[in-house]
């Protein structure tokens, strides 16, 4: 391994040459999966562009069905595979086919079975609406859209892992190009549900369904065809698959957790500005803001997944310091992408909410907000990135749990103190956002940078793949196999 050289010590200080490499191999992952993500933006674009012109009662249907299927389905399925990442990036480092091929396959188990609760919720939304008191006749068309959303949730269970699954490979161009064709017929496809067959909020639905279904198929054609097919035991005992979901639990839920605590506080946000004066104008702008930093989250969420592959894939192969370069590289990065957000943010604030509305108070909302919004991607940026590293050493509980002291105990006493408490108003949420992010990424910085032994963590990854190798072989290797990991606080944990 990398480390008994003392040579290749993580704390040798990287050449120059190094760094440029480790650039070139991050952003050419990166980049890709950032042009990934910005297509499935534009697809919840077009999804919103074709209710708003069916009717405006549509598009509040369809809008609260979005969030709420957000809030308690998507979140939690993104959540869970992300458990996946330090598994299959790990797996990948070590040459471990089988763990790779397991991994998948006991992640598509989990989410299939986390489907049933989900369905049942979205099922009862209209129950669940209007106890929270909203309108019914807004209620009645968000349940529609959610009960036609429903087989979205089967293509999630094999469509979320996928995309980790080829990541962890470095395979990220053929899923941008995979998403690219499929978001490219989602226009025909909406203009033909809606326009052609009439089947307005319905076919708004099932057009973002099939067009999940597709980036499916497509992304399974390239696996099947010029995947690692031949290196993976694609037929598996039943057992050897259930036997490793429990162990897979484990990463599978802190990973949900960290990632579903900062999704949930958006919506949190949303919910609050409609207890401001002027609640109408204080939503529609927090629907503008929210919007935007989704734009520009685009950009991090690639990076996050990109680094936390780079550092499993080298800790995986046994190499902390190319782990560590790949880490500090990445945190560079998501600093400069941080400024450069701020910049834009400041010179375009009189004028972006033009771009959304006419609208002379909510056009002044997000003005007074957006420098603020700027300041939060300065630090979200490299928490998000962090927390990616913090996945790809097989350690989201440490995220999960600094994404809850950050946004539940600062953040949100922060917004609403300030907002309610000394009546700042609509920039007091935003203060409260600003605040829980300095923390995330202060609490971030303060453990990958300062607290990672990297020697230590290459060798728990050593195990980690090493273990389930042995595993696959037999009974009596399997129980022999058993041992215990323990990590940096002293926790012990099972690992297949």
């Amino acid at each position: 391994m990398e480390d008994e050289n003392p040579e290749a010590s993580s704390n040798k200080v990287p050449s120059l040459s190094q760094v440029v490499e480790e650039l070139k191999e991050l952003w050419g992952m990166t980049l890709p999966i950032t042009t990934m993500n910005f297509l499935v933006f534009l697809r919840q674009v077009v999804s919103v562009l074709f209710l708003g012109r069916i009717g405006s009662l549509e598009l509040a249907g369809g809008a609260l069905s979005i969030g709420f299927t957000n809030i308690t389905g998507y979140s939690v399925m993104v959540g869970l595979a992300a458990g996946l990442e330090p598994i299959c990036s790990q797996a990948y480092g070590s040459k471990n086919w089988d763990l790779l091929c397991l991994s998948l396959q006991r992640m598509v188990l989990i989410l299939l079975t986390a489907t049933i609760p989900i369905g049942l919720l979205w099922l009862n939304l209209d129950t669940i609406m209007v106890f929270l008191g909203q309108d019914q006749e807004i209620t009645r068309m968000a349940a529609i859209y959610c009960i036609y959303s429903l087989p979205d949730l089967l293509t999630n269970t094999l469509l979320q892992p996928l995309k980790i699954f080829l990541r962890s490979q470095k395979d990220t161009k053929p899923m941008m190009y995979c998403t690219l064709v499929a978001v490219g017929l989602h226009v025909p496809l909406n203009y033909v549900m809606v326009a052609v067959l009439g089947m307005g909020i319905r076919g708004v639905a099932m057009a973002s369904v099939l067009t999940n279904l597709n980036i499916v198929g497509l992304m399974s054609g390239y696996v099947w065809v010029w995947g690692r097919k031949g290196e993976m035991r694609w037929t598996v005992k039943i057992g050897e698959v259930c036997g490793g979901v429990g162990p897979m639990m484990k990463l599978a839920v802190p990973s949900c957790l960290g990632i579903c605590l900062e999704w949930w506080w958006y919506e949190i946000v949303t919910v609050l500005s409609g207890y401001l004066s002027n609640p109408t104008s204080a939503v529609a702008a927090t629907g503008i803001l929210i919007q935007t930093t989704s734009m520009m989250y685009t950009v991090p969420l690639a990076l996050s997944g990109c680094v936390s592959t780079r550092v499993g894939n080298e800790l995986g192969g046994g190499k902390p310091k190319k782990a560590k370069l790949a880490a500090m590289v990445a945190l560079g990065c998501a600093f400069l992408i941080g400024g450069m957000n701020v910049t834009w943010t400041v010179i375009l604030r009189r004028t972006w909410a033009t771009l959304f509305t006419d609208d002379a108070l909510v056009k002044s909302l997000v003005s007074s907000a957006l420098p603020i919004i700027g300041l939060c991607e300065l630090w979200n940026c490299p928490q998000t990135t962090g927390y990616g590293i913090l996945r790809g050493t097989a350690r989201p509980a440490v995220g999960a749990r600094i994404n809850l002291g950050s946004f539940y105990l600062v953040g949100t006493p922060v917004a609403v103190g300030l907002a309610f408490g000394l009546k700042v108003g609509f920039v007091g949420l935003w203060f409260g956002l600003l605040s829980a992010q300095v923390a995330c990424a202060v609490s971030m910085l303060y453990v990958v940078v300062a607290k990672t032994d990297w020697e230590a963590e290459a060798l728990k990854a050593k195990k980690l793949t090493g273990l389930e190798m042995a595993a696959t072989h037999g009974a009596e290797e399997e129980e022999e196999s058993k041992k215990l990991l323990v990590d940096e606080n002293g926790h012990q944990h099972y690992i297949f």
